[in-house]
Parts: C-alpha cells; sequence; structure tokens
C-alpha cells in the first residue's frame, strides 16, 4: 500500500509538472492576457486611445458575463507614439517578457511590418491591424488574422465613386510612408484601369502638418478630385491649404483618417469630404454589432462612438469567439485553428471568413460623406 501511494504522488507530480510545462504564455487558470500596440500619444494619439477603448469595451462586456471559458480577458496596451521602431520593440516586450498569449489591433502598415518581424517567428497570432496594405498580405502570414479591407479594395470604390461622376482630373496627397506609398500605387492602378492618369502628387512627412509643398504641386494642377492617404491632422492641413488658395475639389479619404477625428478637425470646412469605410455605420441603431457596442461603450461611459472603436470592438469580438470555439485547453495552435473555421463568421452586421490559405477576412466597404458641422452621413 505504500508503494502505491508513492506511485500515485510520483505520477500525480509529473502529471503537474508536464501540464505545467506545456501550458501557453499569457494563459493562467483565470486570466488569458493579450497585448496591443498603438499611439497613445503623439499627433494622432486619439486613434490609438479609440482602438484601445473599442477593444475594452468587448472584453469588459464579456468578463461581465463569467469570460471566455471561464478565464477573464486582461488586455495589455503601450503606447508607441506611432513610431515603427517603438512598435517593433513594445511587441518584442509583450512576447518576452509580458508573456502575451496572443496581440490583437496593432496600427500602422510599416509599424506592423516591424511588428512581423517579432510575432512571426514567436508564432504569436494578431487579429485584427489597422491597416489594409498589400505588403501585409502578400506573401500569406499565418499569424495575422485580417478584419478590414484592403487600401486597393477602399481605393477602387473611391475611384469608382469619382469616375462615375465624368470626374478625369485626379490628384493624390499622400504621407511618406509605407501606408501613403502604398495607397498611391492603389490609386495609380486604379485610374489606369479607367485609361487615365494621376495629373498630380503631393507628399507630407509622417507626424507632420507641413503640407506647403504638396500644395504646391498640387493646387496649380486644378484638380477635380484628391484623394488623400495621410492621418487627420495632416488631411486636415491639406484641406485648409486647398480651401485657401480657392481650390475645391472633391477630397476623398480611407477610412484609416479616423472620420470622426478628421470632422472634429475641421469643422465646417470637412462638408463633402467622401470617405470609404470597412466596417458598418457606429450610429445605426438597426445593426446588430452597432447596437451592441454602443451598450458596451456606455458601460464604460463612453460615448463618442466612432468607425474606429467599432473596428476595434469587432477584432476583440473575433478574437473571443475564436478563444471560445478553442477550449478550455488553449494554445496559440488551438486558436489559429479556430480562427480558420470561421467560414464565415457573423459579428452581427460584419462578416469575416478565413481559412488556412486566406487570412483576408472581409470584403466591406461603404461610402459616407461629412455633412453640415462634420456629421457623418451615409
Amino acid at each position: 500500500m505504500r508503494n502505491f501511494l508513492h506511485l500515485l504522488l510520483l505520477i500525480s507530480g509529473l502529471t503537474f509538472l508536464t501540464s505545467f510545462a506545456l501550458a501557453e504564455d499569457g494563459v493562467s487558470s483565470s486570466t488569458i492576457l493579450i497585448g496591443q500596440s498603438v499611439s497613445l500619444s503623439g499627433p494622432t494619439g486619439s486613434l490609438g486611445e479609440e482602438m484601445r477603448q473599442g477593444a475594452l469595451a468587448y472584453f469588459e462586456q464579456v468578463n461581465r458575463q463569467g469570460g471566455v471559458n471561464g478565464r477573464q480577458i486582461v488586455l495589455k496596451t503601450m503606447d508607441d507614439a506611432y513610431d515603427a521602431n517603438r512598435t517593433a520593440a513594445n511587441v518584442k516586450h509583450l512576447i518576452e517578457d509580458d508573456k502575451v498569449f496572443a496581440l490583437l489591433g496593432l496600427r500602422g502598415t510599416a509599424h506592423t511590418n516591424a511588428a512581423a518581424k517579432i510575432f512571426t517567428p514567436a508564432k504569436v497570432p494578431l487579429v485584427g491591424t489597422f491597416s489594409g496594405a498589400k505588403s501585409l498580405r502578400e506573401p500569406f502570414n499565418r499569424y495575422i488574422f485580417h478584419v478590414r479591407a484592403s487600401y486597393a479594395a477602399e481605393t477602387e470604390r473611391l475611384i469608382a465613386q469619382v469616375a462615375s461622376l465624368g470626374t478625369k482630373k485626379i490628384a493624390v496627397f499622400y504621407q511618406n510612408d509605407g501606408y501613403g506609398k502604398e495607397g498611391l500605387a492603389a490609386a495609380e492602378a486604379a485610374v489606369k484601369k479607367r485609361n487615365l492618369t494621376l495629373i498630380a502628387v503631393g507628399t507630407v512627412e509622417p507626424n507632420s502638418v507641413d503640407v506647403s509643398s504638396a500644395i504646391g504641386a498640387i493646387a496649380k494642377m486644378e484638380p477635380q478630385a484628391v484623394i488623400m492617404y495621410a492621418n487627420y491632422k495632416a488631411s486636415a492641413a491639406f484641406v485648409r491649404k486647398m480651401h485657401a488658395t480657392r481650390a475645391y475639389p472633391q477630397f476623398m479619404s480611407l477610412s484609416i483618417v479616423d472620420t470622426s477625428a478628421l470632422a472634429k478637425e475641421l469643422g465646417n470646412e470637412s462638408r463633402g469630404i467622401g470617405i470609404s469605410q470597412v466596417v458598418p455605420y457606429p450610429f445605426s441603431t438597426s445593426i446588430q454589432v452597432a447596437k451592441e457596442y454602443q451598450l458596451a461603450m456606455k458601460a464604460l461611459k463612453k460615448t463618442d462612438y466612432s468607425f474606429i472603436s467599432l473596428e476595434s470592438y469587432i477584432d476583440a469580438q473575433i478574437l473571443v469567439e475564436a478563444l471560445r470555439r478553442a477550449g478550455k485547453n488553449i494554445t496559440r495552435e488551438k486558436l489559429i485553428t479556430a480562427l480558420e473555421s470561421m467560414t464565415p463568421y457573423d459579428t452581427g452586421g460584419h462578416t469575416v471568413s478565413y481559412s488556412t490559405n486566406n487570412h483576408e477576412g472581409s470584403q466591406f466597404i461603404d461610402l459616407t460623406v461629412l455633412g453640415k458641422d462634420g456629421k457623418i452621413l451615409r
């Protein structure tokens, strides 16, 4: 009997040690740790805060209902001030020091590309990146799950819209980074498809609002439409200075600009700007995911709804659904398998679809326009 008890204790100890050794980083008996790096400071710090709030709204909603398979979701957000080097450093810290289980909603093309050099070899999945860049989609990366449509798809929709009105004189204003350059390439492809060429191109440096050279290059060409690939601060400065030269083309921008922030920055001067969107209208009470998002934000005493925070809310929703599907004994490999089983998955108005060789997620694109006093209209 004594030998039997010793053997039983030995087996129990080995089982405990084995399960401990095989436990995934970021997973405890009561929590799952998720990492995020966005800009919480600098010229576009408000955008990063919107991303953080959207994710927190969904995670807190889930936690109030008991969490995922008995575990609470914990979000650790780090500030990168929209600096790609800091994004990479933050992701390295989150993975190697904080031991996060997965990543959620990174922001920026160059930033996510820099971070991918860290999380890809570490085999840590990323759900949602605030970028529609081709460079993040080709070649295929098994550890990135996109939730938004590509920049090329958004650009095609915008060019198609202005071209349908007979517009031929199209210019591009872009910020000199990965996002802006990919946007410019997408615009060139879209106009070429219609046997047109861009009549002018102007640029601005990242985190700068000095648009004087862009004004000099574009205003004199008298464009009928300008597609803008820049953050809301630079875009607002560009629109103001174009107006100051008595130039009033149709300004168009991609969803990444942060519609609400651009409207607030420009006030009445924002009227008429067209903006493509990659998630449903966040102010709707008839779209299920928007309605649930509003309730979750109110629970955090937040009522400043936006496309940005709704997108992050949806990112978090997709991650949580995958965590549920992965089961109690969760691993990163099980999470990836669970995500790839979403073929499709409807969040309540925004559908994504993944497979083992396609992580594009969504092709949803809507068009909005800024009205009087910066009101966002569909």
